[in-house]
C-alpha cells in the first residue's frame, strides 16, 4: 500500500463510528450529547449556559419533587411550575459557581449498566490541574426519551445533597414552601 493509501485508510477508519448504532446504547448517545453540551456550558461558565442544559437534560420535576423530602405534599400545584423553574435555576448558579473553582480539561464516558429501570453511566472527568475525578450519571426514561435524573460525583449524589439544604430550610421555616420557592426566585 503506497503512502496515499495508506493516510486514506488512517482518515477512514478516524471518521468510522466506533460502533454501529445499534451496537450503541441509546443512554450511551444521549449521555454523549448531554456531557458534550455540559462541557460547552462549563467552558462559558454562565448560569445562562448551564440553564439551557439543565433544562433539556434534566429531569427537573422528579429532582424538585424529591427534593422537597417530606415537604412535597405541601407544593401547591399553582406554584410547581415556578418551583420547577427556581430548582433549575439553583442547579444552574451551583454548577456555574464550581466550573470556576474546577476548569474540566475532557471526560471520558464509560459504560452503561442498569439499576432497576434505571441506566448508570460511568465517567472519568479530567480538571485542567491534572487531578481526575469520577462521576456516575443515573438516567431515568421519560415519555420517548432519558433524562438526568441524579449525578454522583465522588460518591456523592447531588439530588441527596440538595434535598438536604431544601428539607433544612423548610424544617427552619415550618415547611413554608412558599418561602422556599421565594428563595429560589432571587
Amino acid at each position: 500500500m503506497n503512502r496515499r493509501g495508506l493516510l486514506a485508510a488512517a482518515a477512514a477508519f478516524t471518521l468510522a463510528p466506533a460502533a454501529t448504532a445499534a451496537e450503541r446504547p441509546p443512554s450511551l448517545a444521549y449521555m454523549r450529547k448531554a456531557a458534550k453540551d455540559l462541557l460547552d456550558a462549563h467552558r462559558i461558565g454562565t448560569v445562562a449556559s448551564f440553564l439551557r442544559v439543565i433544562q433539556r437534560y434534566a429531569d427537573i420535576p422528579q429532582i424538585a419533587l424529591y427534593s422537597l423530602g417530606q415537604y412535597q405534599p405541601r407544593l401547591p400545584e399553582a406554584m410547581r411550575e415556578r418551583y420547577y423553574h427556581g430548582v433549575a435555576v439553583f442547579m444552574s448558579r451551583y454548577f456555574a459557581l464550581q466550573s470556576r473553582d474546577y476548569p474540566v480539561a475532557k471526560y471520558e464516558i464509560g459504560g452503561a449498566r442498569t439499576d432497576g429501570q434505571d441506566v448508570l453511566i460511568d465517567t472519568k472527568v479530567y480538571l485542567m490541574s491534572g487531578s481526575t475525578y469520577n462521576v456516575v450519571w443515573r438516567l431515568s426514561w421519560k415519555g420517548k426519551t432519558y433524562k438526568i435524573s441524579d449525578v454522583k460525583i465522588l460518591g456523592f449524589s447531588l439530588v441527596y445533597l440538595q434535598r438536604g439544604l431544601f428539607t433544612s430550610f423548610l424544617s427552619k421555616r415550618q415547611g413554608d414552601i412558599g418561602q422556599l420557592v421565594t428563595a429560589l426566585d432571587r
